[in-house]
């Protein structure tokens, strides 16, 4: 075991305030610069550590060890948020209004959809939301400290190795903590003393492989403080070895706090935020010029301001599409059940319209792309060829080693099944170890094979096991060692690096056996054997998913925390064409302009702080792009919070799992691409009724505008309206059960608002010009000219109005040509049949004269066959024209 005090001597620093904890890089580096008496110094603490009274009063100073997190939004609170988006609440408003002018069942008809779709959204998320919690791990951390009293109490001799278990909550600077395999680093510690000490820093720095650490003092070169080579960091967690350390941050002031800022408050405004506020936008627009029109030229030529002005509200209803917020959230409620299917949480419900309109996913390597488990992968002579022996003598050496095995000695052990038929155990039996050190960074044991002749077999960094080879076997044969096989070795180890490899050499040397002890002085004239190579390999499905991505348009980039070799090693194996590479190093003489424009044709961004990730995903979106990530770690929470869509996976770290949209349960990649065709669907169908509603009801409004001035009465009752509005938004309640054309599914949809704009100014009018057909039929032909008769009128112009609108929904779901290219869903066909029956029955229904109806000579029903006709063909007729001009979506 060595220390920290073998190591290094500077000079003393002041003696800061007892108790201080350090909260600065600079102080970070100070510290992994200066020896233990200086730490110990720093910290005012000791070997043995703080006695009791000492730590609740840091305590009370520090705070507990715990990182802030989100607090969870209380369940009222969530149901708010659901009816307070702009759609809502501009449908609120008019609620309220229709409540003071006197008309109650509009009130009621608005606030009652508004209602429906945000408890379905409410359900939905809150659900998802405690699925979520579930994933939390429950456990109840603890730490081992040494405190005065305890040594004192229980084993006044022991020194430092004396220690009691404390939660980790209670930890405070300058406590001295005992570490070992399988411990969580409980806080950002420095160490005092280790024992072949492996740390994982996966979840930090994205790299899969185990990190040595060890005592002695870094570069002073050295700018990262994850490198820092003495000390560790909250959230890592200790694979193999031990160590005692001194703790020097908890709570807020820990590197892990620093990432959880940047993932606090609000989150980011979305694609289909922007999407649906622009919608909104665009009818309040529409709203503020038709419905004062309206009133203007009512109360102008009928001289009834009263009138006018419900007449108006009337139009400003009629102009809302008040089915939007259900008709968006069953779809997207029926996209997370479908995603549930497939062992997906959808957190946000909004995020599966994101998912599927994402044109970018960038993603983390480790855990992610990869398996997170490092394998076995080559065992080679030292020429490059495949070698059994190799493999042998390594698991032997794995095998027999004391102690936990780390990820390297498991990955070897995991090859028993190979060397079965060897039957080690009865045929090898140990008789001696010389442990692994820093210095040497080797270890060997010794066994006798069957008892005869010992072996020394020695594993270690191939440099250093070099340095003890004065031989090489190749194909059963022993040669020198001589300059142009130290070329060979190197080279073939620099190959395997390059291809992402981690290269362990493994040696050994026949000894006599009468020898009774070995030291390190008998690893000397070792025969080299070859090489094993390690590499955390991808998962089984990351290929295929990648190809389905790009398949439908999206493109992958790899944000990563590992070392640009690794990541190109995995960009090939699973078949991702790398256009360029970026370094974090790189990018901090570049301006935003200036990265976004790199970023857009770089595939690996490797060496990635977590800030650094999340600037790429800003610059990105503000380029235009709609961005995913998927990421499992602390260094990705960020990341995960600046993007369009967050995916995470049930294993992730917790700060990862709250910042995310949609979490994964299983590891299958694949259904990615069922979350982006499932997104795409729900956009469609999104899309589908807003330009239905707005177009429909465009026109209908700009009818209404003309009837208000050359009518001497109102063209329908303000009531009718209102049932006819409602009946229409029912017939497209089947909207999230519809298909949606293959060619739709293709490449990722944005919201373009000005389209939809000029849909609705183009489709909108025609079904005016059928309007006022219907207006000079009823005029001329079936005598409605009167305020006597006007009821016959408006009961002609709402069943056409009605026909048209709810039939036209089947030409305008489809780009194709309706009925004959492309069908409705049997539900969509079932209940626009349903809402055509209804409009149909309501003049000769009981309740139709207190609607202000009239039954409808049998000859009107010919005529409106012929208008329902020719309106369908002519839609059609503009619909392909304006696909053609400006697009379908």
């Amino acid at each position: 075991m060595k220390t920290l005090s073998q190591t290094a001597n500077s000079s003393k620093q002041p003696k800061p305030e007892s108790g201080t904890s350090v909260n600065s890089s600079k102080a970070l580096f100070d510290i992994a610069q200066s020896d233990v008496d200086e730490v110990l110094h720093l910290l005012d603490t000791s070997l043995e550590g703080l006695n009791e009274a000492e730590a609740k009063r840091r305590l009370n100073k520090s705070g507990l060890n715990e990182i802030a997190r989100e607090k969870a939004i209380a369940w009222y609170i969530q149901l708010l948020k659901t009816v307070t988006n702009p759609l809502s609440l501009l449908l609120i408003v008019l609620a309220i209004v229709s409540l003071l002018t006197g008309s109650a069942t509009a009130a009621v008809i608005i606030t009652t959809m508004v209602i429906f779709g945000g408890l379905l959204r409410f359900s939905q998320e809150f659900q998802s939301n405690k699925a979520a919690e579930k994933l939390r791990e429950m456990v109840s951390a603890t730490a081992t400290v040494s405190r005065k009293d305890a040594i004192k109490d229980a084993a006044p001799k022991q020194g430092i190795t004396a220690g009691k278990e404390i939660a980790v909550k209670l930890l405070v600077p300058g406590d001295i903590i005992f570490l070992s395999a399988g411990d969580m680093i409980p806080a950002d510690v420095r160490l005092i003393a280790v024992n072949d000490l492996f740390l994982s820093q996966s979840t930090l720095t994205g790299e899969s492989l185990p990190a040595e650490k060890h005592v002695d003092l870094p570069d002073d070169k050295e700018k990262n403080p994850l490198e820092l080579i003495n000390l560790c960091f909250m959230g890592t967690a200790v694979v193999s070895g031990s160590a005692t350390a001194v703790v020097v941050e908890t709570g807020s002031h820990t590197y892990l706090a620093s990432l959880a800022k940047t993932v606090s408050g609000r989150r980011v405004r979305t694609s289909f935020d922007k999407g649906v506020n622009g919608v909104t936008m665009l009818l309040l627009r529409f709203m503020m010029i038709m419905a004062p029109l309206v009133f203007l030229i009512n109360g102008i030529f009928k001289h009834n301001w009263i009138e006018a002005f419900t007449f108006g509200l009337s139009v400003a209803v009629g102009l809302a599409p008040e089915m939007l917020p259900v008709i968006v959230t069953a779809n997207l409620a029926k996209g997370a059940i479908a995603m549930s299917d497939k062992k997906v949480i959808v957190k946000n419900i909004d995020a599966i319209q994101d998912f599927g309109s994402m044109n970018i996913l960038c993603t983390d390597k480790t855990g992610t792309l990869t398996q997170d488990k490092i394998v076995l992968q080559r065992h080679l002579d030292p020429y490059g060829q495949e070698s059994t022996d190799v493999l042998k003598y390594a698991y032997l050496n794995s095998f027999y080693q004391t102690g936990l095995k780390n990820l390297l000695d498991v990955a070897v052990l995991n090859h028993s099944q190979e060397l079965e038929a060897l039957d080690i155990e009865k045929n090898y039996q140990k008789f001696d170890e010389i442990p692994f050190d820093f210095v040497r960074r080797r270890m060997s044991v010794v066994v006798e094979e069957m008892g005869k002749q010992h072996v020394l077999i020695c594993k270690g960094a191939v440099e250093e096991v070099l340095k003890v080879c004065t031989q090489l076997k190749v194909n059963n044969k022993v040669l020198p060692m001589d300059e142009s096989v130290h070329t060979k070795v190197a080279d073939l180890q620099q190959k395997l690096n390059s291809d992402g490899l981690r290269v362990i050499a493994v040696a050994y040397k026949v000894m006599p056996p009468e020898q009774a002890h070995y030291a390190v002085a008998d690893e000397s004239d070792l025969v080299l054997l070859g090489n094993i190579a390690f590499l955390d390999p991808p998962k089984e499905s990351a290929a295929q998913a990648i190809k389905a991505l790009k398949r439908n348009g999206v493109e992958v980039k790899i944000l990563t925390g590992d070392n640009d070799i690794i990541t190109r090693k995995i960009c090939k194996d699973v078949s991702l064409p790398v256009q360029n590479v970026l370094l974090g190093s790189d990018i901090e003489s570049l301006s935003d302009e200036e990265l976004a424009k790199v970023a857009v044709t770089t595939t690996i961004f490797a060496k990635f702080s977590p800030t650094q990730k999340a600037k790429v995903i800003q610059v990105l979106r503000k380029k235009g792009s709609i961005v995913g990530y998927m990421g499992d770690g602390i260094n990705d929470a960020a990341a995960l919070r600046e993007a369009d869509v967050g995916i995470s996976v049930d294993t992730a770290a917790d700060i990862a799992k709250e910042s995310a949209d949609i979490i994964l349960l299983e590891k299958n990649l694949l259904v990615l691409e069922s979350g982006v065709i499932v997104g795409r669907q729900t956009f469609a169908n999104i899309i589908k009724y807003i330009r239905m509603s707005t177009s429909s009801n465009f026109g209908n409004m700009f009818s209404v505008l003309g009837a208000s001035a050359i009518l001497p009465f109102l063209p329908m009752q303000p009531v009718q309206i209102l049932i006819n509005n409602l009946l229409y938004d029912f017939s497209q309640t089947g909207i999230p059960f519809d298909h949606v054309d293959p060619e739709d599914l293709v490449k990722p949809p944005k919201w373009k608002i000005g389209n939809i704009r000029r849909f609705m100014i183009f489709i909108g009018p025609i079904s005016s010009i059928f309007d006022y057909a219907t207006y000079a039929l009823m005029w001329f032909v079936f005598g409605a000219t009167s305020v006597d008769n006007q009821a016959l009128f408006q009961t002609g112009w709402f069943v056409e109005s009605l026909m048209t609108q709810t039939l036209i929904v089947h030409v305008i779901r489809t780009a194709k040509i309706p009925f004959f290219q492309s069908w409705a869903s049997l539900p969509m066909l079932l209940i626009t049949a349903t809402v055509m029956g209804v409009g149909m029955y309501l003049p000769f229904s009981p309740i139709a004269s207190s609607l202000g109806f009239v039954p409808l000579p049998a000859v009107y029903f010919l005529w409106l066959a012929a208008i329902l006709t020719c309106y369908c063909v002519l839609t059609q007729f503009v619909k392909t024209w304006f696909i053609k001009k400006y697009g379908y979506t």
